[in-house]
């Protein structure tokens, strides 16, 4: 039975919804070879399951998908095959963001495809994390934190358990909503007061549906303690030892887990003989153990400030397979000779052994390239031309990277420095030399091991970054000529076009913001079997090697690139094997990937408002990133804050020109995007996830005027952005 003859039933007059054995027994076929093609037909959207077990198609004017609605809550899209709908809220049946639906789909003219609920297929899920309300004595409601659940749910009084008013919880669903109820739930924990900076990192936690720091199942459990502690001579049996050489590692100055060490010599011939080693957790994490399948499950570490919810348990994270300063240490390791153009001439692969001779931070080492003094010098000073010979090596690699068109994009990320449980400043990153040299030799790895499996066909896993719509980046263009910016647009744009813009736009106003529009503008990097090569890095082969204690995909490739260096091939049952498990495995690694970058950026976005919170009547230099009818969204650039000026607290009567996107006062004054002001935090509202500022004027008023409340309310309509920067 193949793909077609399977199809072509489904799709004929006789077939009646049915379970997959009774397709099996109908078609005669055995129910393994069936079972993966109905799941190839499930994951296009072609036919999906109802909860009677019967398999139902999809008609040409129906789509099944994902429902997800905007951050103001107001309409809700869903995308399937390349497709994409609009479903306006009083469409959505009742649904709940990240719900599967059956969409029924229609076009009304305005050349956006529009859709109507038909049926929840599978429901996203069965529980809530809000703030409970009671001003009632008999029953309350739980108001949901993610805006983008639109529904408040009823709490009777005997399901509250000890919640008060104002209270963070969590709350099992116990009815959804629907036409002829609102939803129900009852409380199944207290996280804590919701203006608490103690109640932020569970409630993220339980939003996400994340395990809890340093929760494993007993199995893992059971697993780890069969472990060795050390590493035994019978393991080093076989690999290459570079214990003798200057290998070391260069991470942050709170990191716990080390995966990645360098190595650097300067050959005969005047190449540069660069060795990335990485800690080989396939040594000790075996395909389908309990740990491994854990590990799976997760997808990826999260790091929510100072907390990690690690993928593998702390006894291999932060020790076994931690690279730790002098130490014997199993890794994997890439030899890489590389040119003065900083093109790699030879490369070699390795099972080997190290013993770190220093633990280095990004900031000791910068210290000591530009900025020694007596301490540092005495402390690593004795890696200074190991390290010198580094940063030339990481300057030649990265000119050639961004020569082929690689897309620079400056970091947007901020740190927040947390005393007492409490946020005590948010501070914008800034790349040193030690971090961008680390950050080099690491895609040079990367590439390495892609390319050699991109050339010999084996199955493998690669990090792929498709090329960017043209529409979504023609839309980017029209933002860009309304501040002055402007490029030439072809239909078959390429990573350098867009380098072009980020040269352009260096030292602007909305420099960062313009780097998060083009961001946005480009598809999401995801694991796959399939190899298209990487847009952002103008690169034809990329995957993720070097961080295999924190990654899963990563932990997959160290097992397929060790069966290589063992065999110099695979065996037919490894094709076959492997085949079929790495679809699975990039679509489950991508989507807990994009779990954990919601819930990292989340607290962050949390923590920006405790800051603005704690600074309310403070004044700070912002820059305009938006104007409405309603505001002026402004942002404080050294800090990624964002937040609105309300019109309603601006002394004048303004009107908002759509086409110039400018706002004009009576009195003439004109604000337009880039614009830098004077601006106060006036309010800062966790809860709903805004800021307010007032402009800071000398004949202003910095008031809440009349409107205030309805300007409130418009800014809901998802015109801008939120308080939190999201949209």
């Amino acid at each position: 039975m193949n793909r077609e003859e399977l199809g072509k039933y489904l799709n004929s007059q006789s077939y009646a919804p049915s379970t997959t054995k009774e397709i099996s027994e109908k078609l005669g076929i055995g129910s393994d070879e069936i079972v993966d093609l109905i799941e190839q037909f499930e994951e296009e959207g072609l036919i999906y399951k109802t909860k009677s077990g019967k398999w139902h198609r999809v008609r040409s004017n129906e789509m099944v998908g994902i429902i997800k609605f905007t951050r103001s809550g107001k309409k809700a899209f869903i995308t399937s095959n390349g497709k994409e709908a609009l479903v306006e809220v009083a469409d959505t049946l009742w649904a709940l963001n990240g719900d599967k639906v059956l969409v029924e789909v229609f076009e009304v003219g305005d050349d956006i495809l529009h859709g109507r609920v038909l049926k929840i297929i599978e429901r996203s899920m069965d529980r809530i994390v809000g703030v409970y309300k009671s001003p009632w004595t008999n029953f309350g409601y739980v108001i949901p934190d993610d805006p983008r659940v639109i529904y408040e749910f009823r709490v009777y009084s005997k399901d509250a358990v000890e919640a008060v008013d104002g209270d963070k919880v969590v709350a099992r669903i116990a009815h959804y909503p629907d036409s002829n109820s609102e939803g129900i739930v009852e409380i199944i924990e207290k996280i804590g007061k919701a203006d608490s900076p103690e109640s932020d990192l569970p409630s993220v936690i339980e939003k996400y549906k994340l395990p809890k720091p340093e929760e494993f199942p007993k199995s893992v459990r059971k697993a780890v303690r069969s472990l060795p502690k050390t590493v035994t001579p019978e393991d080093i049996v076989g690999r290459k030892d570079f214990r003798s050489k200057h290998v070391f590692t260069i991470d942050g100055e709170d990191a716990k887990d080390f995966d990645d060490a360098c190595s650097i010599e300067k050959l005969p011939n005047g190449n540069y003989l660069l060795g990335v080693h990485i800690a080989d957790v396939s040594n000790y994490v075996k395909e389908g153990d309990p740990i491994d399948k854990e590990a799976f499950r997760r997808g990826t570490s999260v790091y929510l400030i100072d907390t990690v919810i690690p993928m593998l348990p702390f006894e291999l994270s932060n020790d076994l397979c931690s690279l730790v300063e002098g130490e014997d240490r199993l890794t994997l390791s890439v030899e890489m000779e590389i040119d003065e153009y900083g093109r790699i001439i030879k490369k070699h692969f390795s099972k080997s052994v190290i013993k770190s001779v220093k633990r280095l931070t990004y900031n000791k080492v910068t210290k000591l390239l530009e900025d020694p003094d007596k301490e540092t010098e005495k402390e690593i000073g004795f890696l200074r031309p190991d390290l010198e010979l580094m940063r030339e090596l990481a300057h030649t690699i990265k000119t050639s990277r961004l020569g082929r068109g690689s897309i620079e994009f400056a970091s947007d990320e901020v740190k927040i420095e947390i005393e007492d449980g409490k946020v005590k400043d948010v501070i914008l990153r800034v790349q040193n030399i030690a971090e961008i040299m680390i950050e080099e030799f690491m895609i040079s790895a990367n590439e390495s091991v892609a390319e050699l499996f991109d050339r010999s066909g084996l199955p493998f896993i690669y990090r792929i970054h498709g090329k960017p719509d043209f529409e979504t980046i023609s839309e980017l263009s029209e933002y860009l000529k309304a501040i002055g910016i402007k490029f030439k647009m072809t239909e078959n744009i390429q990573p350098i076009m867009l380098q072009r813009i980020l040269e352009q736009i260096k030292g602007h106003p909305l420099e960062s913001v313009i780097q998060r529009l083009l961001v946005r503008s480009m598809k999401k990097a995801i694991y796959s079997e399939t190899n298209v090569g990487h847009f952002g890095l103008a690169s034809l082969n990329y995957t993720h090697f070097t961080s295999p204690i924190r990654r899963y995909p990563d932990l997959v490739v160290h097992r397929l690139l060790k069966i290589y260096i063992e065999n110099g091939k695979f065996s037919k049952e490894e094709i076959e094997n492997y085949s079929k498990l790495l679809p699975s495995i990039a679509k489950q690694s991508s989507e807990r990937e994009v779990v954990a970058d919601q819930a990292e950026r989340d607290l962050i976005s949390i923590k920006k408002i405790e800051y603005a919170a704690d600074h309310i009547g403070e004044s700070f230099d912002v820059v305009v990133t938006g104007v409405t009818d309603f505001g002026i969204f402004v942002e404080i650039p050294n800090k990624s804050i964002s937040g609105l000026i309300h019109l309603s607290t601006l002394n004048d009567y303004y009107v908002h020109d759509e086409k110039m996107n400018i706002l004009t006062g009576r009195n003439g004054r004109v604000f337009k995007m880039g614009d830098k002001l004077r601006a106060k935090i006036i309010s800062a509202d966790k809860t709903k996830g805004n800021i307010d500022f007032s402009l800071e004027e000398k004949h202003g008023k910095d008031g809440k005027g009349k409107n205030y409340k309805k300007a409130q309310k418009s800014r809901r309509t998802g015109k801008g952005h939120s308080g939190d920067g999201r949209e």
